[in-house]
């Protein structure tokens, strides 16, 4: 009985990540109960294939604490060269009702954000999200934003 178990274990592991064939780079990195406007999160991204294309993703998780209907992030991506692009990004998260968008069954959702297409690496670059939060008529950004549990970097390979 217990070998049995262990194989279907097994294969049900096989199947699930076998159905993400695209996926070269998924990493979350947890903010706490609350995302400080001042933390910067990174992620060092592997050296990949320079003859293909990728598209590539923040990967946010939230719950009912989230207060706002959109979220915006600084995202610079440091290039080999020591050149650094930085983009400011805004990402719908609720509807006008406030139920959150994204995936999943209880009150944290996964939000699969596009951040660019058809990217070609040369060498070796690295991620850092900022979270650049206001609220209406506020010049100062939330201090700590909260809902916000988890943000992730995803790199997939280009059909």
């Amino acid at each position: 009985m217990r070998i049995k178990n262990s194989w279907i274990l097994l294969l049900a592991a096989i199947l699930l990540f076998s159905c993400d064939k695209k996926r070269v780079f998924d990493e979350y990195k947890s903010v706490g109960s609350a995302w400080h406007k001042d933390s910067i999160i990174s992620f060092n991204l592997p050296v990949l294939d320079s003859t293909k294309k990728y598209n590539l993703f923040v990967n946010i998780r939230d719950n009912n604490n989230y207060p706002f209907n959109n979220l915006f992030l600084i995202v610079s991506m440091e290039m080999p060269n020591g050149f650094t692009k930085v983009d400011t990004l805004e990402y719908q998260m609720a509807e006008p009702d406030g139920t959150l968008l994204g995936n999943g069954f209880s009150d944290i959702k996964e939000s699969k954000l596009y951040y660019k297409e058809d990217v070609k690496f040369r060498g070796k670059y690295q991620v850092h999200i900022k979270q650049a939060v206001r609220k209406s008529g506020k010049i100062a950004g939330v201090e700590a934003l909260e809902g916000i549990t988890d943000v992730g970097f995803r790199i997939e390979q280009k059909d």
